[in-house]
């Protein structure tokens, strides 16, 4: 299981790299001594971190969740950190296929939920800005990794389970209730 400190170092890493360090860009710096070096300077302080994320459907209209817990029933939508240089929509094109095995393509933007908090176990606080973005299969296999996804399965929109985070219950919800772009 990943700990609060891998977490963060995983969503910060889009973060981290735009800082324009070039030693980090290429490598120079592990990535868990630069953010020790950055919250041994602003400590457990609110950053952000840019992500972004697909309601992926198949021709059924059902939708795809990740578990995302090896035990227990932590579901969500596929998505994760941008990288420097990406467009929001290629950052979650690359995080499906990386946590499904799924090729897809984007066939709307659902919308931007930037007012959403995160306190990692260790007291890190972040502040998400997420593009989601609705998306479907053009190819590929659903592959489960054990590492990021522990189950992969599509779901009537109406049945769904409960979902790991107040911003991906939110996008459901607007989902459910019209065709958006939603502003959150």
């Amino acid at each position: 299981m990943v700990n609060g400190r891998q977490h963060f170092a995983r969503m910060l890493h889009a973060v981290l790299i735009s800082s324009g360090n070039p030693r980090l860009v290429h490598g120079e710096i592990g990535l868990t001594e630069w953010i020790r070096r950055l919250r041994a300077k602003i400590g457990t302080e609110l950053t952000f971190v840019t992500s972004a994320g697909g309601w992926v459907e198949d021709e059924a209209r059902r939708v795809l969740l990740q578990r995302r817990e090896r035990d227990g029933s932590v579901w969500g939508f596929p998505g994760g950190v941008m990288d420097l240089g990406e467009a929001a929509h290629e950052t979650a094109i690359r995080e499906v296929r990386e946590e499904t095995g799924l090729e897809v393509e984007v066939t709307g933007l659902i919308g931007v939920y930037s007012k959403f908090f995160v306190t990692l176990p260790n007291g890190d606080q972040c502040q998400s800005v997420c593009s989601m973005f609705r998306m479907r299969p053009t190819g590929g296999t659903l592959t489960v990794d054990n590492v990021e996804t522990y189950e992969l399965r599509f779901f009537e929109p109406a049945e769904m389970p409960r979902l790991y985070s107040a911003m991906h219950r939110q996008v459901l919800a607007d989902m459910q209730t019209g065709p958006g772009p939603f502003y959150r």
